[in-house]
């Protein structure tokens, strides 16, 4: 086991679902994901589960969000991210001995709660949770998103602007706003048909051709290799910081209404990560299950 699996193995009570990438963002990505799992692992996971409809992925996704503010689950509040002590926009770039020192953080917990799932010893409520924390952290998807990627101002918590003429931060912009504005609501039918068009657009459009990309170098084979596939999926979504998120540094989006223009830009790249997390979440489900 990893460094910190003993601290993750607990019971996994039920609690109710929550936000990141917003729930729906969340969701949408698990929606994509169920369209591309192979039948056993379809079928493992839904036992596991024990949720055999077509939601069974999306009905966790969100779950890990609701755990992190529970007395029970506080210590996982740092697996949702990694704090790339970068300089944006001038510099992006995810180390992890630097940025995870402690071991701590969404790469190393998608390593951690993949081996806990390959290795199949631990109980039921156990191996519950492992699924629950790989589909949400893994990319249903924490590492997806750039600002779970980044440290500059508490992963822009602390960076104020507006969006629609309410008070907000850049970081909840990127959780939800911008995503709620391609979906075009919060509601699980919202995922599930932004989904429907992604998947699309993965099957016969233009990300057809993208898609075995994505997954290039994907490996559960060992430790070593789940960090590294994690790690590039990390600085992947890091790099947007630069190149979009913060692309003219923090004074141009600071006490500015993003709703306009700065969305308009941001929407390819959401949709982009989106799709993305959404195939390789159910590959990385795949592999997880050959490996068993």
């Amino acid at each position: 086991m990893s460094r910190f699996a003993a601290l993750a193995l607990l019971s996994a009570a039920a609690v109710p679902g929550a936000a990141a990438w917003g729930a729906m963002g969340h969701e949408t990505v698990a929606y994509v994901a169920t369209n591309y799992v192979g039948s056993a692992t379809e079928s493992y996971f839904q036992d596991l589960l024990g949720d055999t409809s077509g939601d069974y992925l999306a009905g966790v996704a969100a779950w890990a969000d609701s755990f992190r503010y529970t007395d029970e689950g506080a210590y996982t509040a740092s697996f949702h991210y990694i704090d790339a002590n970068d300089d944006p926009p001038s510099s992006c770039g995810v180390d992890l001995d630097r940025d995870c020192a402690d071991g701590a953080c969404v790469v190393l917990s998608l390593q951690n709660y993949t081996t806990i799932l390959i290795d199949g010893t631990a109980d039921k409520a156990n191996l519950q949770m492992a699924a629950r924390m790989v589909i949400h952290n893994q990319l249903a998807g924490d590492i997806g998103q750039p600002l779970h990627c980044e440290a500059l101002e508490v992963g822009g918590n602390d960076i104020d602007v507006e969006y629609n003429g309410d008070d907000t931060n850049l970081h909840s912009v990127w959780d939800s706003d911008i995503a709620e504005s391609i979906s075009g609501g919060s509601s699980l039918e919202s995922a599930k048909s932004w989904a429907d068009d992604l998947v699309k657009e993965i099957t016969s459009g233009s990300y057809k051709s993208q898609a075995e990309d994505w997954v290039s170098g994907l490996s559960v084979a060992s430790a070593s290799e789940q960090t590294s596939t994690a790690l590039t999926w990390a600085e992947e979504s890091n790099a947007h910081v630069c190149s979009t998120v913060l692309v003219d540094g923090v004074s141009a989006v600071e006490d500015h209404d993003l709703s306009g223009a700065y969305t308009t830009t941001a929407q390819p790249v959401v949709d982009l990560q989106i799709a993305k997390q959404g195939y390789r979440l159910a590959k990385w489900l795949d592999a997880i299950v050959a490996a068993q």
